[in-house]
């Protein structure tokens, strides 16, 4: 397996890097994202340890190819702030249509050229779903009618039965969300896609290793791990 850094947007302001771990045998292409929201630490940090791991080859990807970047939105990430303007309204909400900022343009180029059949976007949100069904944290987003429910609803039995206090347990949300990633890369490319929402309340360990877990899931789920 090899992994190789690259750089998004060299020479711009808001440049950053990704990385790239191909395996040995042809397979599906996987695209992991963090950071679009520059506040939301958790979830960034467990795409940097998603890319350790690789580095270290204590996970590997038997087939296929992974494409992760674990800071989209650099200029936001370092005043931790979410962003003005707000990067996931920003991406294309249809074919031929152009992304209205240069940095959401650049990740959506990226995205159609390595056209993943799994698109995975980390974020954290207010509140926890099992005690306010209003909230998205702990929750896995995804868009009505994705192929990728099955396997978001299986990743949320094994998540669920793994943490021990309900209040902590993750559910399912199914909508659009026109000018962000996750629906872009399911209106346009038909990717399976989801969001990963972690709640702010808990310790933040126990958020990365959640984001970190599910990613885990969805790629075995995606057939890159065994």
């Amino acid at each position: 397996m090899k992994v190789k850094k690259l750089m998004l947007g060299k020479g711009n302001s808001w440049a950053t890097p990704y990385y790239i771990a191909t395996g040995e045998q042809e397979g599906p292409h996987v695209m992991v994202v963090a950071g679009i929201h520059g506040n939301e630490i958790a979830s960034i940090r467990a795409a940097e340890k998603l890319v350790k791991l690789l580095n270290q080859q204590k996970l590997q990807i038997s087939q296929g190819k992974l494409i992760i970047v674990p800071i989209v939105n650099q200029v936001a990430y370092r005043k931790r702030i979410r962003g003005v303007p707000d990067l996931n309204r920003t991406f294309p909400r249809k074919k031929k249509q152009a992304a209205s900022n240069p940095l959401s343009a650049a990740v959506f180029q990226l995205i159609l050229k390595h056209t993943p059949e799994w698109y995975l976007d980390l974020h954290e949100a207010n509140g926890l779903s099992q005690k306010d069904a209003k909230v998205l944290g702990q929750t896995l987003i995804s868009d009505q009618g994705n192929p990728v429910v099955p396997a978001v609803r299986r990743t949320i039995k094994r998540m669920n039965h793994s943490i021990k206090s309900k209040d902590r347990h993750f559910n399912i949300r199914l909508h659009e969300l026109p000018g962000s990633s996750r629906t872009a890369a399911s209106r346009i490319l038909g990717a399976r896609a989801v969001t990963v929402e972690t709640g702010w309340s808990l310790p933040k360990q126990v958020r990365i290793r959640y984001q970190l877990k599910i990613v885990q899931h969805l790629l075995r789920e995606a057939g890159l791990t065994i």
